[in-house]
């Protein structure tokens, strides 16, 4: 796909179809730059015959007609002094939705005459919401979905806005690039997409993409190390665990990079815990941590920043075994406290928090983990929001911000001290569960054990990474969007 912008008018560039608003009064706007007094005349006569409402999210699509050498796509935009950013949201999707169905090769987007709705927030959202509408996952079936028919998106605009478009467009094509990687990771069955495939991946990536080191570490290594507790994850499987580390040096080197953690457990059974039967085969997508984190820096070797990021991968296969940790086992992390585990399913937490002691070394700005880590996140905030929660609140409201900026939204949550004694154990240093109330919070509370040397958030992205069940089951790429705000954001800071 081609995304391109340009200030001259589109009816000197023999488009092959324009897109263009109407508001909730059925009226179009100033379309002497586009169309012939005849053809504006024929599109308000067809509106009114239509009976076309002009609400977010309605389109029209009139095929060329007459003298009239170009298709309309007509998108309606409702009142706009009364629009409501979930108004505008409906704006992208609805036109990527209409050139899907009417197979549309070619378009030009007038941004220009969409109202007080910003040409850059809208360019953006036209080009998410078609990325995301021509992204499938075929890998394993007969018949394949085809290439899609679009192939050129040209967004018209005032002269002065060009410099900026372009790279939103730079920023959305890699922003996409990386949230279809970390879909399509996250929707590799659990027979394949394994730790040693995550690693293999991330390989062929240092490969791809030169900017990008990498280096993976075995279980055999971790356990020299003395990351007890990831080990403690790892060792029931027959598939080793592995620590992946991808670094990316956009400026000096003695610059402190932004570090992202990511929780890869390929599959999670719940080991002796073992989880009920229904819907297990969605613990495949226990990895979209890992695979967020993957994305992003996939996405970071495209836009290329100047600035340092880490990404660090803990992944490993949570299986019942003969020789798999039993609820009551102590382990010693890394950071040489001790955890009684209490509950075998309860293993992000136990890989992430000698992964948070071990990327101390790299001396970072911040760090950031990313976990689909507790049901009861999705019991507090449902499939939309991801949770957010941290030690550094300059770092948790740049998440937020983010979030509002990608429409990847988070929200926080309370990390009190009220909370920590939950954790309290008679035989160690803590459990790694707290018991039935605020089971998101206190999970975070154990990982903010780790994280004393350094500016942590911690993103729980157990409703927002993934849509469980039905026709549209599969993994989302949230929160690679966010993300990337968050780093961008960080060059203007």
């Amino acid at each position: 796909m081609r995304y391109s912008s340009t200030s001259e008018a589109i009816i000197n560039t023999s488009p092959k179809c324009i897109c263009i608003s109407v508001n909730s009064e059925g009226k179009a706007g100033e379309l002497s730059d586009i169309l012939s007094n005849d053809s504006a005349k024929e599109l308000d006569s067809l509106l009114s015959e239509l009976s076309f409402s002009g609400k977010p999210g309605e389109t029209l699509f009139l095929p060329r007609s007459g003298t009239r050498e170009f298709h309309i796509l007509v998108a309606g935009i409702g009142d706009p002094q009364a629009l409501k950013e979930n108004d505008v949201l409906k704006i992208g999707p609805a036109i990527a939705a209409a050139i899907k169905s009417n197979k549309m090769k070619e378009l030009s987007v007038a941004l220009d005459h969409f109202g007080s709705i910003s040409p850059l927030n809208l360019g953006r959202q036209i080009i998410d919401a078609i990325e995301t509408s021509t992204y499938s996952f075929d890998t394993y079936k007969s018949e394949k979905s085809g290439e899609p028919t679009l192939t050129q998106v040209t967004f018209h605009c005032l002269e002065n806005e060009t410099a900026a478009l372009d790279e939103t467009i730079r920023l959305a094509h890699a922003v996409n690039t990386g949230r279809h990687y970390a879909r399509t990771l996250g929707n590799e069955p659990g027979n394949v997409c394994t730790p040693f495939y995550l690693a293999q991946q991330a390989k062929q990536l240092g490969k791809d993409y030169p900017d990008i080191e990498t280096n993976v570490l075995d279980e055999e290594e971790l356990e020299k190390m003395g990351m007890g507790a990831f080990v403690s994850v790892s060792k029931g499987s027959t598939l080793p665990g592995k620590l992946i580390t991808m670094e990316y040096y956009g400026t000096d080197k003695k610059s402190a990079p932004y570090v992202l953690v990511g929780k890869g457990i390929t599959f999670d059974t719940g080991g002796i815990s073992l989880k009920p039967g229904a819907q297990m085969d969605e613990m495949k997508f226990d990895m979209c941590g890992s695979a967020s984190v993957m994305g992003v820096m996939k996405a970071i070797a495209e836009l290329k920043p100047k600035l340092n990021v880490v990404g660090v991968i803990a992944a490993a296969e949570n299986m019942p075994a003969g020789n798999a940790s039993k609820p009551g086992d102590i382990v010693t992390t890394l950071s040489g406290q001790t955890v009684e585990i209490l509950n075998t399913d309860a293993e992000g937490r136990l890989v992430l928090c000698d992964t948070l002691t071990y990327v101390e070394r790299f001396k970072p700005a911040a760090v950031i983990d990313i976990a689909t880590l507790t049901g009861a996140c999705i019991v507090a905030l449902g499939h939309c929001t991801s949770a957010v929660m941290g030690n550094d609140q300059t770092l948790v409201d740049q998440l937020l911000a983010a979030g509002q900026q990608s429409h990847d939204k988070a929200w926080q949550l309370p990390l009190w001290d009220d909370y920590q004694s939950q954790l309290d154990s008679p035989f160690a240093d803590m459990q790694n569960i707290g018991g039935k109330g605020a089971g998101s919070i206190t999970a975070g509370c154990f990982l903010s054990r780790f994280t004393k040397s350094y500016p942590w958030a911690h993103l729980d992205v157990a409703g927002t990474a993934w849509v469980s069940g039905g026709k549209e089951k599969g993994a989302t790429g949230r929160p690679v969007p966010l993300l990337m705000q968050y780093l961008v954001n960080q060059l203007a800071s």
